[in-house]
C-alpha cells in the first residue's frame, strides 16, 4: 500500500514528479494517478511493492542494465518487456524473476480461472491462484508409512485356527 508520505519520500531521494503525486487530504489512502521521474535503482520508492496508480521511472544503460534493476529487489510480483528483439525476449523469459512475465503486452490483467497468477519472493508463495497446484494450499498432506508383515492377517489367523 503507498501513501502520499512516499511520493514525498521519493520526491527527496531525487525523483521528479511528472504527473500527479497529490492526495485528498482526507483520512483514507487516495492517491493521485502519478508519475515519478530520475528514480534510481535502489530508492525506496523502487524498493517496494506499491499498489497504487504511481509509476517509478528509471533509466537503464541497456538491457542488461534493466534486468539487474528489475531483479534488484526483494519483490516479484509482475514484470513486463517489449522489444522486437527475440533473444531479449528469451532472455527475459530465462532471467527476470517475476511470477507473472508479460512480453509485449500490458502487464496487468490475468484473468482468474485462465491465468495462474502468484509472486516470487515478498510477493508470495510462488503458487499461483488459478494454477493446478493452488489447490494444495487449501489441503493438508499426510504421509504414511507402513511395515508390511508386522501385524497379523485376520484371515490367515482364521485358517490357522482351523
Amino acid at each position: 500500500m503507498i501513501e502520499h508520505g512516499d511520493i514525498e519520500k521519493g520526491k527527496t531521494e531525487g525523483g521528479r514528479i511528472l504527473a500527479g503525486g497529490g492526495a485528498d487530504g482526507e483520512q483514507g489512502f487516495f492517491i493521485e494517478p502519478t508519475v515519478i521521474a530520475d528514480v534510481k535503482p535502489g530508492d525506496t520508492i523502487e524498493q517496494q511493492e506499491i499498489f497504487g496508480p504511481v509509476l517509478a521511472v528509471i533509466k537503464a544503460n541497456d538491457f542488461d542494465d534493466a534486468l539487474k534493476i528489475a531483479n534488484d529487489t526483494e519483490f516479484g510480483l509482475t514484470g513486463a518487456v517489449f522489444s522486437q528483439d527475440e533473444a531479449k525476449l528469451e532472455r527475459a523469459r530465462r532471467e527476470f524473476h517475476v511470477g507473472n512475465l508479460y512480453l509485449n503486452r500490458k502487464c496487468t490483467g490475468a484473468l482468474v480461472g485462465v491465468h495462474p497468477f502468484g509472486g516470487f519472493n515478498m510477493s508470495g508463495t510462488d503458487s499461483k491462484a488459478g494454477g493446478h497446484d493452488y489447490l494444495l494450499l487449501f489441503m493438508q498432506a499426510k504421509s504414511i508409512a507402513t511395515k508390511m508383515g508386522a501385524t497379523k492377517n485376520a484371515k490367515a489367523e482364521k485358517s490357522a485356527a482351523n
